[in-house]
């Protein structure tokens, strides 16, 4: 760490505001790279047609918040190789992976000059990798329990189905029903995110608020790596709806909702609060039922649940505003993001 005073508190505001900082200098640089390249958003047509007049707004703004997340890391956190660093450097690898992938997926909207990127199944087929093998780094090499603790009951033993493999000296163990889970975890949040960024500062507002409740949950169990890092992304999405405010100047892209949403579920994992996180990330979970009930409701009958899915575009077409919704989703992310922080201080109890 560079030459702060080592208070933990200063450390996390501190993290805040250099991603912050970071992020606000060099949005404006990326947004100009972009107009230069031609490089904007494809709106679905079957969108809200008020969605039109976003066409070409410049995206991929979510590389900026990668960049300045892992700088921030990288200037304030120790150097130290503990199981805090090991689990530190987990979370920032699948950030950074499901980063890629995301880009990927937004160069290739660019490329082909449609809203729809890589297929589906190639998208989880790739974070099905990605969350197998942090799940199986975590409980190897972080000693994490392929346990999940839920509050007020008896906690869920996840490991009851494992198979231990020998290797050299140490044994190496498959809890197969917690990679599952781990999986379903990773791969349905950072698609649930993926789907909330559909207005402007949705996504941003939604992922800082429950970050700031993740920071706070890595302090309360001595994770103070972690806790940086959920910071240094609080602070990168402050910075960045500076510019996704509406109407937007620059839009995340899959490169950055697939990556807050995983690593929201992996600081899920190495904090063992995986339930408490599905009540933090609550809007995100009823932002992908949404969509989840529509198609499958669509099939059966015929018939639409909601005038349209995801959840925010329904409320869009009953006629209120982006910025109603998306400051009303953010009020109920506090709220459920408050409700979850009970709920962990039950749990740790």
């Amino acid at each position: 760490m560079i030459g702060f005073p080592e208070y933990p508190t200063f450390q996390i505001f501190l993290a805040i505001f250099v991603s912050m900082a970071i992020t606000m200098v060099l949005l404006p640089l990326w947004i100009r790279v972009l107009h230069f390249r031609q490089i904007g958003q494809q709106i679905r047509a079957d969108g809200p047609q008020r969605h039109l007049v976003k066409q070409g707004t410049p995206t991929m703004g979510g590389v900026i918040i990668l960049v300045s997340v892992l700088l921030t890391i990288l200037m304030l956190t120790r150097s130290t190789m503990d199981a805090s660093m090991i689990s530190l450097i987990l979370i920032c690898i699948v950030t950074l992976l499901t980063g890629i992938m995301g880009l990927v997926d937004d160069l290739s909207k660019v490329v082909k000059e449609r809203s729809l990127g890589l297929r589906p199944k190639a998208k989880m087929a790739v974070l099905t990798l990605i969350s197998v093998l942090f799940c199986l780094a975590a409980v190897n090499f972080v000693g994490i329990a392929p346990t999940v603790a839920i509050p007020f009951l008896p906690t869920l033993d996840l490991g009851i189905l494992t198979t231990k493999i020998p290797v050299g000296d140490t044994v190496f163990s498959i809890p197969w029903l917690y990679v599952v889970f781990v999986w379903l975890l990773m791969a349905g949040m950072s698609n649930a995110v993926n789907l909330t960024d559909g207005l402007d500062g949705l996504a941003g507002g939604t992922v800082m608020i429950a970050m700031v409740i993740m920071a706070a949950i890595a302090f309360r169990v001595d994770q103070l790596d972690i806790a940086l890092f959920a910071a240094a992304m609080t602070g990168a999405c402050i910075g960045f709806l500076w510019f996704n405010s509406h109407p937007a100047s620059i839009f995340m892209g899959d490169t950055g909702s697939l990556a807050m949403g995983a690593s929201f579920a992996a600081i899920a994992v190495m904090t063992k609060t995986e339930f408490v996180a599905l009540v933090v990330g609550g809007i995100f979970v009823i932002e992908a039922l949404s969509v989840m009930i529509q198609v499958g409701y669509f099939k059966l009958t015929r018939k639409r649940v909601f005038l349209m899915a995801p959840l925010h575009h329904h409320f869009e077409h009953k006629g209120w505003s982006e910025t109603k919704v998306v400051i009303r989703f953010w009020i109920i992310t506090a709220l459920f993001a408050g409700i979850g922080f009970a709920l962990f201080f039950n749990q740790s109890m």
